[in-house]
């Protein structure tokens, strides 16, 4: 996916900020271009959510090199009252992708792949 991300229309299930986190927690130190494209977001875009979860301190980031690599606060509480008391691990728990999801990459959930 080269440039600008397809436009999407029409509602989401989850928020920019919560495609960002579960991103993120796929990858400690994916590059804001990788999380941009996997997200289908802006740069720019990524760049402020990221600044937003810093911010209310549901991330942080340590510079290694060239390199950022995130580190989510699990025990962190969701910030809407609908959400009270649930954690942003809890969240995490269903959004992040285990490493056998990824080897069925595109199959659905409780189906196996075509062979």
């Amino acid at each position: 996916m080269d440039g600008v991300p397809e436009p999407h229309t029409g509602w989401t299930f989850f928020t920019n900020h919560a495609r960002v986190l579960a991103a993120i927690a796929d990858n400690h130190s994916a590059r804001i271009r990788d999380i941009a494209a996997h997200c289908r977001l802006t740069e720019r875009a990524v760049q402020k959510i990221i600044a937003d979860l810093e911010q209310d301190g549901y991330l942080s980031h340590t510079r290694e090199g060239r390199t950022n690599t995130y580190r989510i606060d699990p025990g962190k509480v969701l910030r809407h009252p609908a959400e009270a008391g649930l954690t942003v691990a809890s969240l995490m728990s269903l959004l992040v992708k285990d490493e056998a999801d990824r080897a069925t990459t595109s199959a659905p959930r409780g189906t196996q792949p075509a062979t």
